[in-house]
């Protein structure tokens, strides 16, 4: 027995789950990025714990913060108008910019990773579209994949150097292990008013 068909959509959902803009930075630009990265104090990244920050085994990683100044108001820039060009195609989401800065992470073999995760959070800042950018390079290091679970298996990034990829907060994704060499990345968060 055929089952009707009880409603009929006025609009249908075209939120992607990702998208992506390869080559969005040179080899150069991303060598320039690890540098600035790697010349703030790195400190060991914490995650919110009830309504706290605090380690946990979920993340292993180092991190640092970049803001915009003269070295980086390029980067900004270039972001603004990537996102903006992406979140129009794939997303249409309202969004307001950048609150947090940009977190420089560096994963280092045999266990720097990020379990599981969503990037939205309960009472804070409206995370709307999360965004990574591949800064290393691909043979630098092995395992590290970025994973996002859109469906019945995960999709898995590609490592390709100077890809930037952008989805909706509220998606689940890890970064495996690195088990050989390091893994550095820059991630961002893009917020907006609320979702309704």
């Amino acid at each position: 027995m055929n089952v009707p068909n009880t409603s009929w959509s006025f609009k249908l959902d075209h939120v992607h789950t990702y998208a992506f803009v390869e080559n969005f930075l040179t080899k150069e630009e991303c060598e320039y990025l690890i540098k600035i990265g790697k010349e703030q104090s790195l400190k060991d990244a914490t995650v919110f714990i009830g309504n706290k920050l605090g380690k946990s085994s979920v993340r292993e990683s180092n991190i640092s913060w970049v803001y915009p100044d003269d070295d980086t108001n390029w980067l900004f820039r270039k972001l603004v108008d990537g996102i903006t060009a992406l979140n129009s195609q794939y997303f249409k989401f309202d969004l307001t910019g950048f609150n947090e800065g940009l977190q420089f992470t560096n994963y280092i073999a045999p266990s720097g990773h990020y379990g599981t995760h969503v990037d939205s959070c309960f009472n804070r800042a409206i995370r709307k579209l999360s965004l990574t950018i591949q800064l290393s390079d691909p043979s630098d290091y092995e395992g590290g994949d970025l994973k996002l679970f859109t469906g019945p298996k995960p999709f898995v990034a590609k490592k390709t150097q100077g890809m930037l990829y952008a989805f909706p907060s509220y998606v689940l994704h890890e970064v495996t292990s690195v088990t050989k060499g390091e893994r550095n990345s820059l991630v961002g968060w893009i917020t907006g008013p609320n979702f309704k």
